[in-house]
């Protein structure tokens, strides 16, 4: 029994498989229940969403209000200031866009804050492990790197990427990486992001009460703000973790909450940050630790990741992942845990109290993430061990005065991860023909259908991992290859679905594509940061050519099945302006039958040639959406006729021309 009970009652109102397929969660929602510990589950079942809000019709912009309209008679009034029910959503969506696009933006300059650091030998820990992809990405957007030393290099590219942030005019760097045409049209509309902090700032002010007060306009300018994400702090962030940590490569990596070990100090990294797991790694293998370790009876140190920084790392160096953000209490009831450090977004407040009841040290460590009750150890990027181990020694002391019972689920998944877009590249056409001409020969012909993006959180207000599950099998029996980043990416690998042995549940094009290439049908590309990868995939697949001029002519489609956060918002919207159709399920904050609604659901599509919006809460129909719209778009190429199915093996791809 826990020492301290959150609730001397929990009810237990349904059927505990109806809240997860996840077995492990089960089990120790099963164990949390015994010992009166209370989750996120029986909060979601206590705590009912209010029905105005999720459908976006409640306003709280100023303090004449809150104003709360009808959803059923939705132009039957409007608000104290004479707001219209489509204001008031735009605002309320334009709002979360800007939020999510904060959350990606700061966490990217994050990231390029210590790449300057490193390049001017401050952070001595740290250091450049991939060349290749410096000269790369500084090559992508115009830097010379012939016969420059990779400092002179990196100073170049941090002071061209330092303008995605604090630029006020012009076209922020990675703009140009798009496709010429999706360029053309974001400049038509005047999408194309200036600077991050300036498209935020201003997308805030156009929020507050009595300014734009147009959805039309509003919908610009939060297109604009979301793609100073994608293809800025979110890129930002992904592309300068490959440079200073390494670039993700195939790696077969176990998850579920199996990977704990009794016998070993645990330490789990929760979070989305990859500098302070990176130090965590060598923090858990310095010598002198590993012997404190055995003299308090423990084998050795177990380091485990959950969430978008776990699966960072997973893909990055194999570390094992124990569950998404919906299993980060659940997994401290093992009471196996000795330690849980965590960095920023993601982070349940619930869990101080879950950890409270079992003796665990939940240690935050970012200073823009401090919580009640937490114990805070600041990490310090010129010094980073100095943090992590401490925290180490911390688990390790728990360790030895571990004094609650102790139980594991024994469920371990196979997964193999760490599908970069350098990586796919490469994978289809070797070192010498990497190239994309394989994928799209075979979208082309017939084989592959077309490619989807599933993606985003894990939700309590449905079945933990189902939708996900049921979403991607249905998309590779008809033949659609899916990427994946995120929470998402652990659900399918619990289900099995990241191995090349689930190719017999793909249709028999893809199956036949992935025996041959000799890879998975889903490919599981990082953490949501990460999502900037497929926006790379994209623009390759374009340039590669035969599936039209525009990210929004191919036939792609993205899904976020349970999103939860303002970030999967902020994703969401630049994917669509982009041009990707963009499915997500749970609920949506738009009233049905009003403009606003037709201007995501419709008119962006149709009117500006970008993409759209879609919403199902039912796995089965939005495969079914998705797999329309990829027909659609098949059609429209002239590609959906069936055609000679021509696989390409080594012989041939040596035939290829350079």
């Amino acid at each position: 029994m826990a020492e301290k009970k959150i609730s001397k009652t929990i009810e237990a109102p349904v059927n505990l498989r109806d809240l997860t397929i996840c077995d492990a969660t089960v089990q120790m929602l099963e164990k949390a229940r015994r010992d009166g510990v209370e989750t996120a589950f029986d909060r979601a079942i206590s705590m009912k969403a209010c029905p105005i809000g999720a459908d976006s019709a409640c306003c709280k912009h100023c303090f004449m209000g809150p104003c709360r309209l009808n959803a059923k008679d939705p132009y039957g009034k409007v608000g104290v200031c004479g707001a219209t029910i489509d204001t008031i959503m735009a605002r309320n969506f334009a709002r979360a866009v800007a939020s999510g696009s904060a959350a990606h933006t700061d966490h990217g300059m994050g990231m390029l804050d210590l790449f300057r650091e490193v390049v001017k030998g401050h952070a001595p820990e740290y250091r450049i492990k991939d060349v290749q992809k410096l000269e790369q990405v500084a090559q992508s957007i115009g830097i010379e790197v012939e016969g420059r030393t990779p400092e002179d290099i990196a100073m170049d590219l941090y002071k061209e990427l330092e303008r995605t942030y604090t630029q006020v005019e012009g076209e922020i760097p990675f703009a140009q990486r798009a496709p010429k045409k999706t360029q053309e049209t974001w400049r038509k509309y005047d999408m194309i992001p200036r600077g991050s902090m300036r498209e935020i700032m201003e997308m805030m002010h156009r929020t507050h009460m009595g300014v734009d007060q147009d959805f039309e306009n509003l919908t610009k300018q939060f297109s604009r703000t979301a793609l100073a994400d994608g293809w800025g702090g979110s890129m930002v962030a992904t592309e300068i973790s490959d440079i200073l940590f390494g670039t993700p490569k195939p790696v077969a990596v176990e998850v579920n909450m199996g990977v704990l070990k009794e016998d070993h100090v645990n330490v789990i990294v929760h979070g989305h940050e990859p500098n302070m797991f990176e130090s965590m790694l060598v923090s858990v293998n310095e010598p002198t630790l590993i012997q404190a370790a055995k003299d308090a009876g423990a084998k050795g140190i177990n380091l485990v990741g959950m969430c978008c920084s776990g699966a960072e790392m997973m893909s990055r160096h194999g570390v094992p992942h124990a569950g998404n953000f919906m299993s980060t209490e659940a997994i401290l009831v093992t009471g196996a845990v000795d330690a849980m450090v965590v960095d920023v977004q993601c982070i349940k407040q619930g869990l101080v109290k879950v950890a409270e009841c079992y003796g665990t040290p939940l240690l935050t460590t970012n200073y823009r993430c401090h919580i009640e009750g937490a114990q805070h150890i600041q990490f310090n990027e010129t010094k980073p061990s100095e943090c992590t181990d401490e925290m180490v020694i911390k688990a390790i002391t728990r360790f030895k005065s571990r004094n609650k019972p102790i139980e594991i689920p024994k469920m371990r998944n196979m997964g193999i991860h760490g599908f970069s877009h350098e990586y796919i590249n490469y994978m289809l056409g070797g070192s010498f023909r990497g190239s994309y001409t394989p994928l799209n020969d075979n979208i082309i012909n017939g084989r592959i259908r077309g490619v989807a993006g599933v993606v985003g959180c894990t939700n309590p207000r449905v079945k933990q991992d189902w939708v996900h599950v049921e979403l991607v099998k249905e998309l590779i029996r008809n033949d659609v290859l899916v990427v994946q980043t995120g929470c998402s990416q652990v659900a399918l690998a619990k289900a099995g679905l990241l191995t090349p042995e689930a190719a017999h549940l793909a249709g028999p094009g893809l199956s036949e594509v992935c025996e041959t290439v000799g890879m998975p049908p889903v490919l599981g590309l990082g953490s949501c940061v990460d999502n900037s990868r497929i926006l790379i995939a994209c623009t390759e697949m374009v340039k590669t050519g035969g599936l039209g001029d525009s990210i929004a002519d191919l036939p792609v489609a993205g899904a976020a099945p349970e999103y939860m956060s303002e970030k999967a918002i902020a994703i969401g919207q630049y994917f669509v302006a982009s041009g990707v159709y963009t499915v997500f399920g749970v609920t949506f904050p738009i009233v049905k039958d009003t403009k606003f609604h037709d201007m995501l659901f419709r008119r962006m599509e149709e009117e500006w040639g970008l993409g759209k919006w879609g919403f199902t809460p039912d796995p089965y129909e939005m495969a079914r959406l998705m797999i329309a719209h990829i027909d659609k778009k098949r059609k429209a190429l002239g590609i959906d006729k069936a055609r000679e199915r021509v696989m390409m093996d080594f012989a041939d791809r040596q035939k290829l021309e350079a």
